[in-house]
C-alpha cells in the first residue's frame, strides 16, 4: 500500500501543508498516524479525493468546456510578437507554457500576475513513474 506524508499531499495537489492538515483535521481526506505520530495519506484515498475535487470544480467557474484537464494557476510570464504570442503559467507545482496568437493573449488581457485556468486537451499524454525514495 503507498502511503503519502503531508507535505508529499501538499506538493502533488499543489496546496500548502496546513490545506491538507485542514484536510484531514476536518476529515475530507482520510488520514492516519504512523507510530511517531506524522500524519500519512493513503494513495488510493488521495486518489479517490483528487478525483472529487475535479468533479466538483470551483463553483464559482461559469465555463462548461470538453477538457478534462484543466488546471487553475497565475500567469507569470507573457512574450508577444506580431503574430504570436507564449504564455506561461504557474498551476500549483506544474508550470505550463501555451503558444496561442497574440490577438488571443490581448483579448484575454494575458499579463503576470493574471489568475487563469489552463486546459490542455491532447490525444497524446506521456505518463511516467516518479523514482522512489
Amino acid at each position: 500500500m503507498t502511503t503519502f506524508r503531508i507535505s508529499e499531499v501538499a506538493d502533488l495537489m499543489g496546496v500548502s501543508t496546513d490545506t491538507v492538515r485542514r484536510w484531514t483535521d476536518s476529515g475530507r481526506l482520510p488520514a492516519s498516524r504512523e507510530a511517531n505520530g506524522h500524519r500519512t495519506v493513503d494513495g488510493a484515498a488521495l486518489a479517490a479525493f483528487a478525483r472529487s475535487l475535479a468533479e466538483n470544480p470551483d463553483p464559482e467557474r461559469t465555463v462548461t468546456t470538453s477538457a478534462r484537464n484543466s488546471m487553475r494557476g497565475i500567469v507569470t510570464h507573457v512574450v508577444r510578437d506580431t503574430v504570436m504570442a507564449q504564455v506561461e503559467m504557474q498551476c500549483g507545482p506544474y508550470r505550463i507554457v501555451s503558444l496561442m496568437s497574440r490577438e488571443a493573449a490581448d483579448d484575454l488581457g494575458l499579463e503576470p500576475g493574471v489568475l487563469a485556468i489552463a486546459m490542455v486537451k491532447s490525444t497524446n499524454v506521456i505518463v511516467e513513474l516518479a523514482d522512489a525514495d
